[in-house]
């Protein structure tokens, strides 16, 4: 066998090498003059960052008529209102800025927290409270079960206050049972989205 063919062979790969490597550098652009100029480094913002808010507060309406416990996870806040026999109300909003802004069926509450306590004004059903709630140390707080009864979910909700007294319903119209707070986990505003 004669060798001029694998020497042609090689010699045609070597240039076909050659001319990829040569046109791979033919087409990356250039530097930019632009590109060179460096930029002075952005200044501080001057707008302070948000602050995720995370706190449980629980207490009575003004007057005693009824309870409610705010719950705030990143400044998701959920809020609920119960009188422990017929009156519930579940909102939903934020709390950020020190102002907190919920929302819910037939229900609206809007106030300020601070200093240890959330203060403001419930409106639900009609009827509306103000309240200061003290901040609730666990296991105080609020809480949230749904339950398969009878081919319906059964949702109950709980306030613990700070002195331990649970008050809540369930959407049958029921007192909530007596919660067992060693093993009941509270409510993460983010799971009620």
């Amino acid at each position: 066998m004669s060798r001029t063919p694998v020497i042609t062979l090689l010699a045609g790969l070597a240039v076909a090498g050659v001319l990829l490597v040569m046109s791979s550098i033919a087409t990356t652009p250039p530097p930019s003059p632009i590109a060179a100029i460096k930029t002075p480094a952005p200044s501080p913002s001057v707008t302070p960052s948000v602050q995720k808010v995370n706190a449980v507060w629980a207490g009575e309406v003004d007057g005693g008529a009824a309870t409610i416990a705010i719950s705030v996870k990143d400044g998701v806040a959920v809020a609920y209102l119960c009188d422990g026999q017929k009156i519930e109300a579940w909102l939903q909003g934020t709390a950020s800025d020190g102002k907190l802004v919920l929302s819910g069926k037939n229900a609206t509450l809007e106030g300020t927290f601070g200093g240890g306590k959330a203060t403001g004004q419930i409106t639900a059903g009609g009827r509306k409270w103000t309240f200061t709630a003290p901040v609730a140390q666990p296991p105080g707080g609020l809480y949230r079960a749904a339950q398969e009864v009878s081919s319906a979910t059964v949702v109950c909700g709980w306030i613990v206050l700070p002195d331990g007294r649970q008050v809540g319903l369930c959407s049958n119209a029921q007192p909530a049972p007596r919660l067992d707070t060693s093993t009941a986990t509270p409510l993460d505003p983010r799971d009620m989205r």
